[in-house]
């Protein structure tokens, strides 16, 4: 049986190929109490929940001159003892070594071969912790049916999760390039049916295809802004194989307190926090932070309600500057949080989704010889991504051993020398700072200084008088038209 991927999903896989240096695994760090689980242990835990994740015993294929989106196939050589790998962190185990190993190990593209994920059990950690890194391409999920893996592999409580199905799974054969070439053909030749029969609904709802029209030309124009270039600085430009990682950290209440006395977003916080860490590295470079010097990519949700553990990109974007030229952090957050419902409000998600959906429904080769065509051109638009996950607010437990921290981490491509991504777990939001390892060397320090700027907001608003009904604690992805993003982030598999 095969599985057609869609166009957003093949998109993160022509970037791959099209940039020799760029892995698009994306991943999240679960650090766990001690001590460590053998190798035999974990693996059986694993292996008792592949069933509960289709996707990790497929692997993609790419159907031949792109005359078709890739499918996802079983993999009939599956070999779980591949796909998880164990290494130790000589002691004592800190922060520093172990954000190296984590950046060493998101540099590696994963086997395209195989299928597309890998565990990393870390041990060694500091207090006799352990860590699990989990490491998935971006083509298989986003942050919200990433997080959904959280519920497949981990547990809810110390004693594990009862009532796990039985293991019947048996590979289909796997496809050979002719017939996915005839399949692909055959489709190309049914595609006027596919469009004649969208025409038919169209016509039946008129009002609503207007609608949808209406809003999506709004965004389109919104969008086409985005088109001309941001002020040229050194956060862009040529990036090599190798990262760097560091880490952030804040408790979850202070940043809704913050919100909450500002009558403003948890999101809107967490971009003014993140504006305030850029500012800062622009200035130590000797760099004016001008209001269009940081062009941001906040991906926003776009699933429907039920449709959270599908494993695909459902996502649509926002293109936001962020207000790296004001030096006050309470002005950055009000400036923030008004660009922000600026761009909601003209539809850029909107129109997003509007195009990715009709991409479904076009001949595929022209959509995939456009995006290679993209990928080779220079990009100076976008300058960063920042992507908000929010991740499980209940303790999560593996082996019986508790979940302490999530620790999320982005890819980076196409020039942008940095990322930035945000997941809250229980009671802490964790800032994961991606950076390229030659061109941006100071990512702890971005990620000292975004936890400096969260601090002197809480300090600036601990004496404001809370606004009513305002500041919503929710974090990361949303209902499209509420910002949120959701760059991937899994417990299981990024």
């Amino acid at each position: 049986m095969t599985d057609h991927m869609s166009p957003l999903d093949a998109a993160f896989l022509t970037l791959e190929d099209e940039e020799p240096e760029v892995s698009m695994a994306i991943s999240s760090v679960a650090v766990l109490d001690g001590p460590a689980p053998s190798h035999e242990e974990f693996l059986a835990a694993i292996r008792a929940r592949l069933p509960l994740v289709e996707r990790y015993r497929q692997k993609a294929r790419q159907v031949p001159l792109d005359l078709g989106a890739p499918v996802w196939v079983d993999d009939a050589a599956f070999d779980l003892t591949y796909h998880v790998r164990r290494v130790a962190l000589a002691p004592p185990g800190g922060d520093g070594p172990f954000h190296e190993l984590i950046a060493d190990i998101m540099s590696q593209r994963l086997d395209r071969a195989r299928p597309l994920w890998e565990y990393w059990v870390i041990e060694g950690l500091s207090g006799g912790r352990w860590a699990v890194v989990s490491k998935v391409h971006h083509c298989m999920v986003d942050g919200v049916s990433g997080t959904q893996l959280y519920y497949a592999i981990f547990d809810l409580s110390p004693e594990g999760t009862p009532g796990l199905p039985q293991d019947t799974w048996t590979p289909d054969g796997e496809p050979s390039a002719l017939s996915l070439t005839a399949a692909a053909l055959r489709d190309l030749l049914l595609n006027p049916v596919e469009q004649a029969r969208l025409i038919r609904r169209a016509v039946a709802s008129p009002r609503e295809t207007a609608r949808r029209a209406a809003e999506a030309v709004r965004g389109l124009t919104v969008l086409a802004g985005a088109l001309r270039p941001a002020t040229a600085t050194t956060l862009t430009g040529p990036i090599g194989e190798r990262r760097r990682y560091a880490v952030a950290r804040a408790p979850l209440a202070e940043v809704k307190e913050i919100a909450h006395r500002t009558g403003v977003t948890v999101n809107d916080v967490v971009l003014a926090a993140i504006s305030g860490g850029y500012r800062s590295l622009l200035r130590r470079r000797g760099e004016q932070p001008h209001p269009r010097a940081v062009r941001t990519l906040v991906p926003v949700s776009v699933r429907a309600p039920g449709e959270e553990g599908v494993c695909e990109n459902r996502i649509s974007l926002l293109l936001a500057f962020l207000p790296v030229h004001l030096a006050d952090p309470a002005e950055r957050l009000r400036a923030a949080h008004e660009h922000l419902a600026e761009l909601k409000a003209g539809g850029e998600a909107q129109a997003g989704e509007a195009l990715t959906t009709l991409a479904r429904h076009e001949p595929f080769p022209p959509i995939s010889w456009a995006t290679r065509l993209a990928a080779r051109l220079p990009q100076r638009q976008i300058v960063t991504v920042t992507t908000n996950v929010p991740g499980p607010r209940v303790p999560l437990y593996l082996l019986g051993r508790r979940v302490r921290e999530i620790l999320p981490y982005v890819p980076i491509a196409t020039r942008l020398r940095t990322g930035v991504s945000v997941f809250s777990y229980c009671d802490q939001v964790a800032f994961g700072v991606t950076g390229d390892h030659d061109s941006a060397p100071e990512v702890g320090r971005l990620a000292r200084d975004i936890e400096k700027e969260l601090r002197a907001l809480a300090a600036a608003h601990r004496r404001a008088t809370p606004r009513r009904g305002r500041g919503r604690e929710a974090i990361g992805p949303a209902p499209l038209g509420t910002l949120a993003s959701d760059h991937a982030v899994p417990a299981a598999g990024r």
